[in-house]
């Protein structure tokens, strides 16, 4: 019984909503009103406004030490594996 309500409720709701967008009709013939805009007599002054102050640079060059290390004893590694086939 529950489910049924709650079905019909939703439906309902939905039915609301769509009905809604076929409400409106349009005019079949008229046309679409355009409308221009002449800025042509239209003179802007004025001045460039930028902040006050010093600017702070937040990015700094930062030397940070490899993260590769060399391996000193990587040749006789490979020696020892071939040697182990």
């Amino acid at each position: 019984m529950r489910k049924l309500a709650t079905t019909i409720a939703l439906l309902g709701l939905l039915g609301l909503s769509t009905s809604s967008a076929f409400a409106q009709k349009g005019k079949g013939d008229a046309k679409p009103k355009v409308k221009t805009y002449d800025f042509s007599g239209d003179t802007i002054e004025g001045d460039l406004v930028r902040p006050e102050g010093t600017g702070v640079d937040a990015i700094g060059v930062t030397n940070f030490s490899s993260l590769i290390r060399i391996r000193k004893e990587f040749i006789a590694e490979i020696i020892k594996a071939a040697e182990d086939l």
